[in-house]
């Protein structure tokens, strides 16, 4: 037999002993009660309380002395009622809590999140965060304004980059804001025609920024900034030059 399901209904161990003892020996005193369930006296009493309170004991009187006996195992079901009123109602409280944690969440989210990375790794981080963002989504387009100097790192930091896009048919709209570089595959190029070589690459994809460049050193570094406001200001600047390019 599985007792432990009594507890699960709500049962201390020691009501489920005492009402165990009492099912086992039929009417009976808190003196011999006690001593079958090797308790005291007075912890008997007051789990015999509870019990009553539960409607799984009660008691009569035989001549001088109080006879306890068991409820009926039948009105287990009661409390196994009440255990899923309690479940219910913390679901509910649970649905309500989540509603509010979401809304808290979502104020959060409208605060931009930067992230720095450095050197080749880093590149290739933002890189690979850009595939995988991407590849699940509906829209497989983000959106490029590139600089010579920085497509070399991104070119050596990730060697096999526009190969992977391609495989997980990812499309790209690029503004070169210098003279030269040409298309891969799924892919469309346009040209500022600018002399600065030494501009910032940026990336706009999927509820992100990332703006890729070298630090005083000569080191590349990227910053990833994730605000959903800041990519849609940035996609729609890229999308009005881009027809303007044409």
């Amino acid at each position: 037999m599985d007792i432990t399901i009594l507890k699960k209904l709500g049962l201390s161990d020691k009501e489920m002993t005492i009402y165990l003892k009492l099912l086992e020996g039929g009417p009976i005193s808190v003196r011999r009660l006690a001593e079958k369930a090797k308790l005291n006296r007075g912890i008997v009493y007051e789990v015999l309380k509870t019990l009553q309170e539960k409607g799984l004991a009660s008691y009569y009187n035989d001549t001088t002395k109080q006879k306890f006996v068991a409820e009926n195992p039948e009105k287990l079901r009661r409390l196994a009622d009440i255990e899923v009123d309690r479940v219910k109602n913390l679901q509910n409280n649970i649905n309500s809590l989540i509603l509010e944690l979401k809304s808290i969440r979502g104020q959060a989210d409208n605060q931009p999140v930067t992230k720095l990375y450095e050197e080749d790794a880093g590149l290739r981080t933002i890189l690979n965060d850009l595939l995988d963002t991407l590849k699940d989504k509906e829209e497989k387009e983000y959106y490029v304004y590139s600089a010579k100097d920085s497509s070399s790192d991104i070119g050596r930091a990730f060697p096999g980059f526009n190969k992977e896009r391609k495989k997980r048919n990812i499309y790209v709209k690029a503004i070169s804001l210098a003279d030269g570089g040409g298309t891969h595959g799924l892919d469309e190029r346009r040209w500022l025609g600018t002399n600065d070589c030494s501009a910032t690459f940026i990336i706009i994809y999927a509820g992100k920024c990332a703006f890729i460049s070298r630090d005083k050193q000569g080191s590349p570094v990227g910053v990833l900034i994730e605000n959903q406001m800041i990519y849609n200001t940035q996609k729609t600047i890229f999308l009005n030059l881009w027809k303007r390019l044409a």
